[in-house]
């Protein structure tokens, strides 16, 4: 019984592998064998998206979390994980051997990693100016005081600031002042210069104007603007690492914690496509501002086809623009600030350059060591 049992299942066995072998065959022609004898084409096997990794300022996770940014990276073959840090933190601590791109949120960051991995190449897909996000019993209070001028898009005069700061004139200084009657310094909330691009960018317009509206050159000028720069960053208390935090405790909670936050302009676009903007937020601009341009260090071969795609795919660059980031297409960029009823600057006029790498980074030091 056993041995008719074994010769059974032998022919059982035979057409069965034979059968198989004709299926693999077909496939492996292209064809796959249908009942009647029919082929159609097989179905081309679909390869696994190559994983990308990269390290980012907080601004853009939101960007890269969008479907539509996921689907047009993986129909390029491309699924991308990313992580936030300061752009900062990125350039001096982050351990960039476990990215393929680092994309922090200014050419003075990107530049610091260029020179410390000995990279040239680098893109920068968007930009954004610093503004400074307020309320609007804030802004009549600061219009009183000449810090604000209104009008279609609010300006925010830097000199007049400084000129407040310095004095360490508080909130109910301000003569008439019944709506924000608090005794603390009128300071605008930024991030920790430390570990933050924002908080660079806003330092360097600081340092501009506090250097007689001339960009800060030398140890003179370092010197002499330093005890001011300083100033504006100590007295704020606690500061977080990424422009993510402050703005969104300016969301959150309102006038009272931040009356005045530095921000990316692009945040605020953002948060009004998501409808999380009141009518009682105003945006205001810095005179003068900075651009800070998003920059792009690819740091192996798959992280320099992320920042050809970001430049080069005009899908990308379309929800960059709805993003609140400027692509360099200034049409498409007021579109999405008008459709979400967001007064922007179209063309940006009063913009200063950032000062020189090294002196940027002194500077940064010396704002760093006075907190100890």
């Amino acid at each position: 019984m056993r041995g008719v049992r074994g010769r059974a299942s032998r022919r059982a066995v035979v057409p069965l592998a034979l059968g198989a072998i004709a299926v693999v065959a077909a496939v492996v022609a292209g064809l796959v064998l249908l009942p009647g004898g029919t082929q159609t084409p097989a179905a081309a096997p679909v390869a696994p998206p190559t994983v990308v990794r990269g390290v980012v300022g907080s601004e853009k996770m939101a960007f890269f979390a969008d479907d539509r940014v996921v689907r047009v990276l993986a129909d390029n073959g491309i699924a991308v994980e990313v992580e936030p840090a300061g752009s900062r933190q990125i350039a001096t601590s982050v351990d960039l051997d476990r990215f393929d791109f680092a994309f922090p949120s200014s050419s003075p960051a990107a530049e610091r990693i260029q020179r410390a991995r000995a990279i040239t190449a680098k893109y920068t897909p968007f930009s954004s100016p610093i503004a400074i996000a307020t309320f609007a019993p804030i802004a009549e209070l600061l219009t009183a005081a000449g810090v604000i001028t209104p009008g279609p898009v609010a300006s925010f005069d830097m000199n007049r600031y400084l000129e407040l700061a310095a004095g360490g004139v508080q909130w109910d200084d301000l003569p008439g002042n019944t709506t924000y009657p608090v005794a603390k310094n009128i300071l605008v909330s930024t991030t920790d210069p430390r570990s933050s691009n924002s908080a660079a960018m806003y330092l360097s317009i600081a340092s501009y104007v506090a250097n007689d509206h001339t960009i800060v050159r030398g140890a003179t000028a370092e010197a002499h603007v330093l005890p001011a720069l300083s100033k504006l960053f100590l007295a704020q208390g606690y500061t977080d690492n990424s422009s993510e935090g402050p703005f969104n405790q300016y969301l959150s909670n309102g006038m009272g914690p931040t009356p005045l936050v530095c921000i990316y302009e692009a945040q605020f676009v953002e948060a009004a496509a998501a409808g999380r903007i009141t009518p009682d937020m105003v945006l205001t601009y810095p005179t003068p501002t900075v651009l800070s341009n998003h920059t792009l260090v690819p740091l192996t071969r798959t992280g320099d086809t992320i920042g050809r795609l970001l430049t080069d795919d005009p899908e990308l660059r379309r929800l960059a623009a709805e993003h609140g980031f400027r692509t360099g297409d200034t049409a498409q960029f007021s579109a999405v600030a008008a459709a979400h009823d967001v007064p922007v600057v179209a063309d940006l006029i009063d913009i200063v350059d950032v000062p020189a790498y090294d002196t940027l980074e002194r500077l940064l030091d010396g704002v760093a060591n006075s907190y100890n």
